[in-house]
């Protein structure tokens, strides 16, 4: 069993691996430029929010928000202010921003929708909102579609945990339509996903994940000791796979 800091550093680095190719390739089409202020929600890690601190330069500013900000570590970086926040009762720090970026965190809270407004009038008029977030719903395991693709029972119980919790496990696909909606224009999405396997990156961030999740999942009943150490172990096995949740992708523009 993973530590908590040991496995938040886990899924930080796997997070980076996966997805920042992409989130960057998406930042950059927005136009990306010195001197831009931005807004990182949830910056987890901070990789996002450094690579953001050098792209807009001297004269930009990168604020970086987290309920928990140990791991942001912009130490060096002028431009580059970390700030414990939590986004469903504080308020957003001003001036409005040239672009707000959030992955992997409205899905989490049940206010999604509230603080997705509130990412949108975070924004001075053409200013962009890129949001990413997780679809687990719409590419489940199937291996009558398949063969070979494995459901996990800790997979199965995580998910029950999240229903529980109120998580909304469709929400990336919903992105699109909750942008369009909130007035934005020069709209798009895209959705990625990978396929698990055994020492791959999506395997860890699943896994870390899991153990994220362990003592709440038993406690609820979803899952015993043995199935969930049989299900690690099963991840490691060769012949393991499993394609993981779609991250969509979604951008805006404001008025």
């Amino acid at each position: 069993m993973l530590d908590i800091d040991a496995n938040a550093l886990a899924r930080f680095a796997a997070l980076s691996a996966l997805f920042d190719p992409g989130t960057q390739r998406h930042l950059l089409d927005r136009g990306l430029a010195p001197g831009w202020r931005c807004l990182e929600v949830g910056a987890g890690g901070g990789s996002i929010a450094r690579w953001l601190s050098e792209r807009v330069g001297a004269t930009g500013q990168i604020v970086a928000t987290d309920v928990d900000t140990r791991f942001i570590n912009g130490v060096g970086l002028k431009n580059l202010e970390s700030l414990r926040h939590d986004i469903t009762r504080d308020s957003i720090p001003g001036p409005p921003f040239d672009l707000v970026h959030a992955r992997m965190i409205l899905i989490h809270l049940p206010e999604r929708d509230a603080v997705l407004r509130g990412l949108v009038g975070a924004l001075k008029p053409g200013g962009w909102l890129v949001c990413e977030e997780f679809d687990a719903v719409s590419a489940e395991p199937d291996p009558n579609v398949s063969p070979g693709e494995i459901l996990l029972r800790v997979h199965d119980a995580m998910r029950r945990l999240s229903t529980d919790r109120r998580v909304d496990g469709r929400y990336g696909r919903l992105l699109f339509g909750r942008l369009k909606d909130l007035g934005l224009t020069d709209l798009g999405a895209e959705g990625r996903m990978s396929m698990a396997q055994s020492g791959s990156q999506t395997a860890t961030l699943l896994r870390a994940s899991y153990e994220l999740r362990r003592t709440a999942m038993i406690e609820a009943g979803y899952i015993t000791d043995d199935e969930f150490d049989a299900d690690i172990a099963r991840m490691q096995a060769t012949d393991f796979m499993m394609p993981s949740p779609i991250l969509w992708s979604a951008w805006g523009r404001r008025r």
